[in-house]
């Protein structure tokens, strides 16, 4: 990332989400559902450096913490647990807002060792937003004794993504995932994630829509995630980039709004 990038993101996370970060820190978001040991995570990498507030206007909880592994420092954002991060609660509109609009160097996202079918719902939801994701399978301890066990090394391969096996109660697997973040933020690993695809109507209709977007979004965003969300009809989204990313409305008829980009849209 670019000085100016970094510049623009501070004043961003500062000014957008309440969140103060230094220009040397890379910016961790850590994402999960209810009960995987989130929490757990957070306070094993974190310790004793950490604060909490809520999220402006919001009556929702934000946690901080920072650690540093090699010499690098990080700031960790505790989101809202969520299921989901289709806007159907205040919690899961601050969770994907952030993972979208805050611009973090890593999504970490943790997961449930003995419910991994579950879990693994919203660790794909988040890599349809972003390439930079690392997955936590937190709980391996629990899992090993119901005799549950996972290829860790199989399951990194089919999702094309770091994923590292902790236990963050007894701190096991803590230095490797620190590693892993380390590698994706600074660029040492470069994920692929795994692409869900759709039936062929609905491949066309992504398509086209990504025509349109993608000369717009600049690489800000894929447009093949936006594209998904607005056929799905989720308004919201449009109204959180004209929130967080420009100074004048998005505007195009065939999108059903204007879709006129303001100058100060980020650059990718």
């Amino acid at each position: 990332m670019s000085c100016m990038c970094i510049e623009k993101r501070t004043e961003l996370l500062h000014h957008k989400f309440g969140i103060t970060a230094s220009a040397e820190q890379k910016v961790i978001a850590l994402a999960g559902n209810p009960n995987t040991g989130k929490s757990t995570v957070f306070n094993a990498l974190t310790g004793l450096n950490q604060h909490t507030g809520n999220w402006p206007g919001k009556t929702v909880g934000n946690a901080q913490g920072t650690f540093t592994h090699k010499g690098q420092s990080f700031l960790l954002v505790d989101l809202p647990g969520t299921y989901s991060l289709l806007p159907n609660s205040v919690d899961e509109q601050v969770a994907r807002d952030f993972i979208c609009f805050g611009q973090p160097d890593v999504t970490l996202v943790v997961v449930d060792a003995t419910a991994m079918e579950r879990n693994l719902n919203l660790a794909l939801q988040v890599m349809e937003i972003t390439d930079q994701v690392v997955l936590c399978v937190n709980l391996i301890d629990e899992a090993e004794r119901k005799g549950i066990e996972i290829n860790i090394a199989d399951l990194s391969k089919k999702l094309g993504i770091p994923v590292v096996a902790t236990a963050a109660r007894q701190k096991r697997g803590l230095e490797e995932l620190q590693e892993r973040l380390l590698d994706v933020a600074c660029g040492n690993i470069v994920p692929d994630p795994f692409m869900l695809r759709y039936s062929q109507e609905i491949e066309q209709a992504i398509s086209e829509l990504e025509l349109k977007l993608t000369p717009l979004l600049k690489g800000t965003l894929k447009a093949r995630w936006v594209a998904l969300r607005l056929l799905d009809g989720d308004d919201t989204l449009l109204q959180d980039i004209e929130r967080y990313m420009t100074e004048e409305p998005l505007q195009d008829p065939s999108l059903g709004r204007e879709q006129e980009v303001s100058p100060s849209w980020p650059q990718a």
